[in-house]
């Protein structure tokens, strides 16, 4: 049995830049992380190489988008609990996503009680600053999906990932109840919304060197999102959220995203 579930969330940015050292930093912070469900984005895996099982080892069960890029690069989901299922959501939704594998990466995790079985989605929208049309759409799909797989057995369902947008984002508002898009509306919990109200918690910044862009329009763009249920709060609490990877170590920086990490239980009532 489990009261917690850990959830993370972390884009690594495949092997760019000085790799091993970034590789010691990261296989460090996991085992001190000790995560029970991981979302990685831009993860590298071929037929010769898993970055994810290089840094994570052997002790999760790994589920890996298949249409990836042309050098591997793609999402993937690290779970502690076995893996039921697993399925992707296309969003190739306009002409403009043709040359980048976005994708929503779904797993069914068997978690123990009184957790339980529940969704863990990986959302890996289009990442171009103008695409926000694309990331509608993509949320869309993606929650609709969603919903479909919930309708004959209700389950927890977590959103994790590089969503490329900030909260004042269509595509943000609509994955947290604030907008309808496309005749649908679903409502998540912002894990660091509700751990720190007050806060912004900026994951891709200026001040990390690895950064694409010496000013990116968006700031806060990695998310843990819970979905609500029908009495309007998560289905899982937050008990915690922080940010991971936010800092160098040794001068090393981990990659040029902090990720999230969240402490989720099964609310009182």
């Amino acid at each position: 049995m489990t009261d917690r579930l850990r959830v993370a969330t972390l884009n690594l940015w495949g092997q760019r830049g000085d790799w091993p050292a970034r590789r010691r930093v990261l296989i460090a912070g996991f085992a001190r992380l000790d995560a029970d469900l991981v979302a990685f984005q831009e993860a590298i895996v071929t037929p010769e190489a898993d970055q994810v099982r290089r840094i994570l080892g052997d002790r999760y069960h790994l589920a890996h988008q298949k249409d990836r890029e042309s050098d591997g690069q793609g999402v993937s989901i690290a779970s502690r609990y076995p893996i039921a299922c697993v399925w992707e959501v296309g969003l190739a939704v306009t002409p403009r996503t043709a040359g980048f594998a976005a994708t929503t990466l779904v797993a069914e995790i068997d978690a123990p009680p009184p957790v339980g079985p529940l969704l863990f989605a990986n959302h890996l929208p289009s990442w171009q600053p103008d695409f926000e049309r694309e990331r509608e759409l993509q949320a869309v799909a993606a929650a609709r999906s969603l919903e479909e797989a919930i309708t004959q057995r209700r389950r927890h369902v977590v959103v994790a990932g590089d969503l490329d947008a900030d909260p004042d984002a269509a595509s943000i508002r609509f994955w947290t109840g604030r907008q309808s898009l496309e005749g649908t509306s679903v409502c998540y919990r912002d894990a660091w919304a509700s751990a720190h109200p007050t806060t912004p918690g900026h994951t891709f910044v200026p001040g990390n060197p690895l950064g694409a862009d010496w000013d990116w329009p968006f700031r806060r763009i990695d998310y843990l999102l819970v979905r609500c249920g029908q009495h309007g709060g998560p289905t899982l609490a937050v008990s915690s959220c922080e940010r991971v990877f936010d800092e160098a170590v040794d001068g090393v920086w981990a990659s040029d995203h902090f990720g999230l990490r969240a402490d989720l239980t099964v609310p009182a009532r």
